[in-house]
């Protein structure tokens, strides 16, 4: 996939799912359970050392459908290019690494790198840079994205970090062009509740869903 059909991808979607673990058999579960529940954007964190291989093995199961897999906590271009051969279609990172970026232009993948500050997005913008990714969001607030958003209407931009089924569509209402859900998506997996990331995943879709009926 291409970087364009990427982005397009998730500006339609809205909802990217982001699994943090240690075991490579609870981010298969994890990621199976917010497949089930509708959300088809997953970003796999490169804080585990299979990281590669969980997206290896997502990718194979879900090449036939239209479930997006990435990469995140990217902190070199060394990493990236492992990701994307292992089948990542988007590089995720937790700050604006040129490097990085670079290398997904060179391969026609979309690079969301984290910033924090004005000169880091007008940065980003200028490398090529399509979709930002604003963490953390919980500390910063959602009133950070309206003041960014005022004189860089422009840029488009990911929360991710605290987003939440009760302020999630303040996040949308703010200006932001996707969301990303960590924790309160997955954190009861540390309890082997996959039901419930499933059905947590189908909230946080439906909210998504009752919002782009809003705006149409």
């Amino acid at each position: 996939m291409k970087r364009h059909e990427t982005l397009v991808k998730m500006l339609d979607d809205k909802l990217l799912g982001i699994i943090r673990t240690n075991s490579f058999d609870d981010a298969l579960k994890i990621a199976d359970a917010c497949i089930e529940g509708g959300i088809e954007i997953i970003e796999v964190t490169f804080t585990y050392s299979r990281a590669h291989d969980i997206i290896r093995e997502l990718s194979k199961k879900y090449k036939e459908t239209d479930v997006m897999l990435g990469a995140g906590t990217i902190l070199d271009a060394e990493t990236a290019r492992i990701a994307l051969l292992n089948g990542a279609e988007f590089i995720i990172s937790p700050s604006l690494n040129e490097d990085v970026i670079k290398l997904c232009n060179r391969y026609n993948k979309l690079s969301i790198p984290g910033v924090m500050t004005v000169t880091e997005i007008k940065k980003a913008l200028e490398l090529g840079v399509e979709l930002v990714k604003v963490f953390p969001a919980a500390t910063l607030g959602v009133d950070f994205i309206r003041s960014i958003k005022a004189p860089i209407p422009q840029v488009m931009i990911m929360p991710t970090g605290g987003i939440s089924l009760e302020n999630a569509t303040c996040w949308l209402e703010a200006g932001s062009s996707v969301l990303g859900i960590g924790g309160n998506l997955t954190n009861v997996a540390e309890n082997g509740d996959f039901e419930k990331i499933t059905e947590i995943a189908r909230k946080f879709r439906d909210v998504i869903d009752n919002y782009k009926l809003r705006e149409e």
